[in-house]
């Protein structure tokens, strides 16, 4: 058992959904949150937001899920990302699962 982290702005929900759905994980929780990020380090030329500060709308999915399950949501999740023409990406993230009743 593995737990699952997926994070992305709001506009790519449905998008993680499908994912989900296509790799058969039925039940999973999300929340609408928001992201920040400190972009002070960033050129300021490269900064699209032209600030140091900025906060966006995001998602954040979680699931318990079987080992199997895992591969095949990181591999759509890269597919989809490579598809991207934004710098937005859907982020995935694997725990190891050390005791669950």
């Amino acid at each position: 058992m593995k737990l699952l982290l997926i994070t992305a702005i709001v506009e790519f929900k449905k998008d993680i959904q499908q994912i989900l759905s296509a790799a058969q994980v039925h039940a999973y929780s999300y929340k609408e949150v928001v992201g920040f990020k400190n972009a002070t380090a960033d050129a300021i030329e490269s900064n699209w937001f032209a600030t140091n500060m900025t906060e966006n709308e995001s998602v954040l999915f979680y699931a318990f899920v079987a080992i199997d399950k895992v591969e095949a949501v990181i591999n759509a999740s890269n597919d989809f990302n490579a598809q991207q023409k934004t710098l937005s990406h859907i982020h995935v993230a694997v725990l190891n699962i050390e005791h669950s009743n």
